[in-house]
């Protein structure tokens, strides 16, 4: 079992967040656990990280290992963070039951983050053995644990049973530190460039999509007569470098990849950015790139389908319809040229960051939920 470092707290009250396999590259629920734990320690919680390294040990040894510790956590709330593929090599979950039964059976109390509350769609046969097997996990463990707590509003989780006393809409927040705008006057200083930013990009085969996306939608704003520098970043930029140097090779702007950069790094360019292209796919709760964005009071220009009835209609987002690159680009065009609305599009930004994604807004969420009467 492997403890993950803290910063040390004094506090009364300690709970578990229960990790399986992390991501090489970037691992999102990790930092997400890291952020979550520095606003519950405020909130006098102490979260501690834990991970059931079956990934390195086998299940057998994990378990084992697991079944030893457990015996410590007796009343307290452990957090397991369920996404498939952390809790099997193939996205066939299984072990995920067998870790939440020794929990159990040591005498927590268990609840779930659902950081992936359905499975994707399918186009093999395979592909639908597997989404049936996981719709059937993650009904299981719903049901056999205390406290359940999604990171989409309940209505659109359309397995959960009406009014679900169990259950918890609390948003993601960012995983890069919060920061506040820069002022206005910035916008069109001495004649610089803008700069918009591209955070993460998809493998193959969608990488090649994303990319002609965001080719359409510099044309367009080019072609308006819109000055400004495209930047690319964050995971599956440094992968992509070759293919981004051929698409944008003939594009009369400049263009940057910076790869992988720490949180801090990845503010510090988002506060001091314009707009950003967000194109992997459409804009919806989980996304963590938006979110990351809405977090620095960015204009976010994407794809419209999935965030209606959420926090992100209060964010300043322009949305236009999917895959269409052109619209993106006029979007983008708008937000670079008309100071006003991009002002006012920050503002609600930085308004959505306050009242919906702000780690002690979350933090103080998740105590409320799991230290009230069960209904």
């Amino acid at each position: 079992m492997a403890s993950m470092p803290r910063a040390n707290a004094a506090s009364a009250r300690t709970w578990i967040a229960l990790l399986g396999r992390g991501e090489a590259i970037a691992d999102g629920v990790q930092d997400y656990c890291g952020y979550l734990a520095g606003a519950l320690e405020r909130q006098g919680v102490e979260l501690k990280l834990v991970r059931v390294d079956w990934a390195g040990k086998g299940w057998w040894a994990a378990l084992r290992e697991l079944q030893r510790e457990c015996k410590a956590w007796q009343g307290q709330w452990i957090l397991l963070q369920f996404t498939a593929l952390a809790w099997s090599r193939r996205g066939f979950p299984l072990g995920v039951l067998a870790v939440l039964a020794i929990v159990r059976r040591g005498g927590a109390r268990c609840a779930v983050v659902f950081h992936e509350p359905y499975s994707p769609p399918a186009a093999n046969w395979l592909g639908r053995a597997r989404r049936r097997c996981q719709g059937w996990i993650i009904r299981n463990i719903y049901n056999n644990v205390a406290k359940n707590v999604f990171p989409e509003p309940l209505p659109k989780i359309n397995w959960l049973p009406r009014g679900a006393p169990r259950a918890r809409f609390i948003p993601i927040g960012a995983n890069i530190p919060e920061r506040h705008p820069l002022p206005n006057d910035r916008f069109g200083e001495n004649g610089r460039l803008k700069t918009v930013v591209v955070f993460c990009l998809t493998g193959m085969p969608y990488l090649r999509e994303e990319l002609k996306d965001i080719l359409d939608a510099a044309r367009t704003a080019i072609a308006e007569g819109v000055k400004f520098r495209l930047l690319f970043l964050g995971r599956g930029t440094s992968e992509a470098q070759g293919e981004i140097a051929r698409s944008f090779r003939d594009l009369p702007i400049e263009i940057s990849n910076l790869g992988l950069l720490d949180a801090v790094q990845i503010s510090d360019i988002f506060v001091d950015a314009h707009a950003m292209l967000c194109v992997r796919g459409k804009v919806y709760l989980r996304r963590g790139s938006a979110i990351a964005g809405i977090a620095c009071g960015l204009p976010i220009i994407g794809y419209e389908g999935e965030s209606e009835g959420t926090p992100l209609e209060e964010a300043g987002l322009v949305l236009v319809p999917y895959r269409d690159g052109r619209a993106a680009g006029a979007a983008l065009s708008r937000v670079l040229q008309d100071q006003n609305f991009h002002d006012e599009l920050q503002k609600k930004s930085v308004r959505a960051q306050q009242n919906h994604f702000s780690w002690n807004l979350i933090a103080s969420a998740f105590v409320n939920f799991l230290e009230s009467a069960q209904p």
